[in-house]
């Protein structure tokens, strides 16, 4: 009778085998970690990283001159666009050729390496007098309006809301404005109105 038993057993060892791995395979499945789901990246969000208070901030060229200078009341940087908003801004500019340019305004905004500065609120460019590389004076120029867009690497100034424009004694108003320090030209359209000053006789020469 046991060795008959054993015979039983002997025919239903495999079955009793299959049966143990499949529960261990399902026990396996069951236990063994998640893979991880894929996350979507979150939409960066426009938050300053970073305050300035009183500050003031110099770029050079590669020699060592001085480029520009960017200064404020206070200043905040956004990652997520690499800008700069800062409340009563002021800036100084250099151009290769030396013509010294100054902006002030209520707040500005610049990009990340200080090439373009868009001005809000009593926005004021004014580049000096000054005489140009062929001799010639160059009269001092002024713009002004509640927005003001520099691009300090080209030498313009632009502008899509009403604008003054004085140069020299000449004063000139307009609803948008393109000039381009370079040429010399300015594009003034819209209600454009100019007051033009004659210059004073040069005096007679004595006999």
């Amino acid at each position: 009778m046991l060795r008959r038993g054993v015979d039983r057993a002997t025919l239903y060892l495999p079955i009793i085998l299959t049966a143990a791995l499949a529960l261990g395979t399902y026990w396996l499945v069951r236990n063994a970690p998640r893979l991880l789901e894929p996350t979507t990246k979150e939409a960066p969000v426009h938050e300053p990283d970073y305050f300035m208070r009183g500050f003031v901030i110099k770029n050079f060229l590669p020699n060592g001159e001085l480029r520009s200078e960017l200064a404020g009341k206070e200043g905040r940087h956004y990652p997520d666009n690499d800008t700069l908003e800062v409340d009563q801004v002021r800036t100084r500019s250099i151009s290769p050729a030396g013509l010294v340019t100054r902006a002030t305004a209520d707040r500005g905004l610049s990009n990340g390496d200080g090439s373009e500065i868009q001005l809000f609120g009593n926005a004021v460019v004014v580049r000096d007098a000054t005489v140009g590389a062929n001799g010639r004076p160059l009269p001092r120029l002024e713009f002004r309006g509640e927005f003001l867009h520099v691009f300090l690497d080209t030498e313009q100034v632009r502008s899509n809301k009403p604008v003054t424009l004085t140069r020299g004694t000449d004063t000139f108003t307009a609803n948008t404005l393109d000039y381009d320090n370079l040429s010399g030209v300015a594009n003034l359209q819209g209600r454009v109105r100019g007051v033009l000053i004659p210059s004073a006789a040069a005096p007679a020469p004595k006999p």
